[in-house]
């Protein structure tokens, strides 16, 4: 889910994991009708069942507990059965589209683990009515709030194992292992069950990228009570805060993300760094290497905010060869600085004043000059020596 500055975004804060009912619930929290709810399932035509959301107490935190009991016995339903369930409904297009795309992720994990075609895969835990309402009813909840892009943190991995109808399964569950790939995670000392395949597919279809705290104006926040009780006592809860999306230029902790491109053109540099830069990336660098066997292949390195790591990933997959990625974090210091323009015999010219050790410093903005210089018909050079020569008293800042 995506969105631009200022628009309505979400951060859930999977401190104690994330399971479909949890997501559910702290949606229910920050404010999702459960009225609305039920007549958009509803559209569905499946068997009867009840939903029921009521207030609990974890550590003094008040949350949202959401519990779905079917009145009739079911089996498991198929991917193909899910599907015609969903695109046969009266639910809103993108309800629909997304809502598939969960279920996708949750069918081809599956799929990978049993060794069975995608069309052939039996859903049996999240096959259930409360697995599909918990999808569906999340996609509906972030769709009729609002919310037009979702920021989730690192996930919590137990160990121990787990009960289902295969028998007894390690944690993570082979499923939850198979759909994070490529999702930051960190190991824990428990041995219960953190984060479901349903959480798991949740957070992956659902996120637009995972890392810290995304810059916002909040406006409000909601906790989702989880079904089981953690043995160490802590609060079984996800947080879900609300907001207005609030540009920042700068992050202090970035991602810097690295790839070997062997038998790649630099002839795709240009686009592949506008697509980059278009998607968050803080700076991106091209440098030719020599590789193994003697040829000649080049080192891509791209800096961003975490928040924006999967998919910038993902970009340089599909718009590179590289099969692989190497990725750290590291904390990085940057001077202060406005942007804005200044006066020249051509009009205002757009520029960065910048506040270093020495003094104020007038930064030339390339694009704007190389603009100005086509216009008018003079040299780039010209023009930057004109920016560059301007005092920081003739600077006009851009406001948002």
């Amino acid at each position: 889910m995506k969105g631009d500055d200022k628009a309505h975004i979400a951060y859930a804060d999977c401190f104690s994991g994330i399971s479909g009912d949890m997501f559910l619930g702290a949606l229910f929290d920050v404010g999702l009708d459960p009225e609305e709810l039920r007549a958009a399932i509803g559209e569905l035509g499946l068997e009867k069942f009840s939903l029921r959301s009521f207030r609990e107490t974890r550590s003094g935190i008040s949350a949202t507990r959401v519990e779905i009991t079917a009145e009739t016995p079911y089996s498991s339903r198929t991917w193909r059965d899910i599907r015609e369930l969903i695109q046969e409904s009266g639910l809103a297009e993108k309800v629909r589209e997304t809502s598939l795309l969960v279920f996708a992720c949750l069918a081809e994990a599956e799929a990978r683990i049993h060794g069975t075609p995608v069309e052939e895969v039996h859903f049996h835990e999240v096959g259930g009515l409360d697995s599909i309402v918990d999808i569906i009813g999340s996609v509906f909840g972030l769709y009729r709030l609002g919310i037009e892009k979702l920021v989730t943190s690192s996930l919590p991995m137990p160990r121990g194992w787990v009960r289902c109808r295969h028998g007894d399964l390690p944690l993570p569950a082979p499923a939850v292992c198979e759909i994070l790939q490529g999702v930051p995670v960190y190991g824990v000392d428990y041995d219960q069950e953190l984060v479901t395949p349903t959480g798991a597919a949740l957070a992956k279809s659902l996120s637009s990228g995972f890392g810290e705290f995304p810059a916002m104006r909040i406006e409000r926040t909601g906790y989702g009570a989880g079904s089981r009780t953690l043995a160490d006592g802590r609060p079984n809860l996800l947080r879900l805060v609300i907001g207005r999306a609030r540009h920042v230029a700068e992050s202090r902790e970035v991602e810097i993300i690295e790839t070997n491109l062997d038998d790649w053109s630099p002839e795709f540099s240009s686009h592949l760094f506008e697509q980059l830069f278009a998607l968050g990336a803080l700076d991106v660098g091209l440098a030719p290497r020599h590789m193994k066997k003697g040829r000649l292949g080049f080192l891509l390195q791209v800096i961003c905010d975490p928040a924006r790591s999967l998919e910038i990933k993902n970009c340089i997959f599909l718009e590179t060869t590289a099969i692989g990625l190497r990725f750290r974090r590291e904390n990085r210091i940057t001077l202060p600085r406005k942007t804005g323009t200044v006066p020249t015999p051509w009009g205002h010219v757009g520029a960065k004043l910048v506040e270093t050790p020495a003094g104020w410093t007038i930064y030339p903005e390339h694009d704007d000059c190389l603009r100005v210089a086509h216009q008018n018909g003079v040299p780039l050079q010209r023009v930057y020596g004109e920016v560059g020569r301007s005092s920081p008293e003739t600077f006009t800042e851009k406001k948002e």
